[in-house]
């Protein structure tokens, strides 16, 4: 019996032992309450404003605003902006009063962004020659059938390299700047004029040349495309040369019979002089309306203000921001004038249809 006691003993000294290492059961954690739907919130609507407060609209020619809104409205992919093109195109021309009373009917404006930069640009008319003489040594080069290859060569490459199919033969300086403006007309000795249009770029980027050109010392205050073109005009060969090349984009043409029409912008439409403004199309769509309001001019002998309806028609690669435009003011000389010097504050306003 003693030893059986022993042993119970043992036992039960084991099984208490075994019992105290078993870890006690974990308390089941609470379950998760359900998350609390919010109720959906629509984001707040654009501030927006009465066109009669946009400055300068009680001064604008609204007459020429409702034309050119109705030669070009009907490019906008938006079925409220499509809605209102249609009522204006059935309208049929419109005086002051009436074109003054369709736009505030139908359109309030709301404000952009910070404010951002207008220039100018034109289609300029130079003198070109069909064979290389005298100042005329810069070939007008079509686009080249390799020009999907990438990376493609930069403007300095392409200029040491010659061209066997030279559509004409243009001053260096009238060519560069052609190829800023994208499109243009040519005039040659034997009354003959031909449209120069876009026809695809190298892909390099475009780096203006103001900056280094003022930088080395080589303009003064005054660095407007006039100013340039001067210089580079005066110092024509490889001093003027070395300059263009710091810009590494190069632009090839196709030509056509002058028709006597604006140029085509990036909505296949003529462009209204003064009317068409250039933009970034990843910010903005074409053919919608907007109203610039543009002060501050840095540019000697520059317009002070530039206050009007316009259109996105166009885009152009140093176009680049949701508060940046470029405006088209026409064909040649006095055009080129005035564009070469529109360096201004900008502010936006998009008109948004009235529902």
């Amino acid at each position: 019996m003693r030893g059986f006691g022993g042993v119970a003993a043992a036992l039960a000294t084991l099984t208490l032992a075994a019992c105290a290492t078993i870890p006690p059961a974990p308390t089941p954690l609470p379950r998760p309450l359900p998350p609390i739907e919010q109720p959906h919130q629509p984001p707040p609507p654009p501030v927006t404003l009465e066109l009669s407060a946009l400055p300068g609209w009680a001064q604008e020619d609204h007459a020429a605003d409702f034309a050119a809104y109705r030669a070009a409205c009907q490019v906008s992919r938006d079925p409220d902006l499509a809605a209102i093109c249609r009522r204006a195109q059935a309208a049929g021309p419109l005086d002051e009063f009436s074109a003054r009373r369709f736009f505030e009917t139908s359109f309030r404006a709301a404000p952009g962004g910070p404010d951002g930069l207008l220039t100018g640009y034109f289609a300029p008319e130079y003198e070109a020659r069909s064979s290389r003489q005298d100042e005329f040594t810069a070939p007008m080069r079509p686009k080249p059938a390799d020009l999907g290859a990438e990376p493609y060569a930069d403007r300095a490459t392409i200029e040491a390299t010659p061209e066997e199919r030279p559509l004409a033969w243009m001053r260096p300086e009238d060519l560069y700047f052609l190829q800023i403006q994208g499109s243009g007309t040519l005039r040659l000795p034997d009354g003959r004029r031909l449209k120069v249009l876009y026809d695809g770029n190298n892909g390099q980027p475009y780096t203006p040349i103001a900056g280094p050109m003022r930088d080395q010392g080589l303009l003064g205050a005054d660095t407007s495309a006039q100013a340039i073109r001067q210089w580079l005009s005066d110092h024509r060969g490889p001093e003027a040369d070395a300059v263009m090349d710091l810009n590494p984009r190069y632009v090839f043409f196709r030509t056509a019979p002058d028709d006597g029409l604006d140029p085509a912008g990036a909505a296949n439409l003529p462009l209204p002089a003064g009317r068409a403004i250039a933009v970034d199309l990843s910010r903005h769509g074409l053919g919608e309306p907007f109203w610039i309001d543009a002060t501050a001019p840095t540019l000697p002998g520059a317009f002070p203000v530039y206050r009007r309806l316009v259109m996105t028609l166009d885009t152009g690669g140093a176009i680049k921001g949701d508060v940046r435009a470029d405006l088209y003011i026409g064909r040649g000389d006095a055009a080129g004038l005035e564009a070469g010097r529109i360096r201004h504050t900008l502010r936006m306003y998009r008109l948004i249809p009235v529902r």
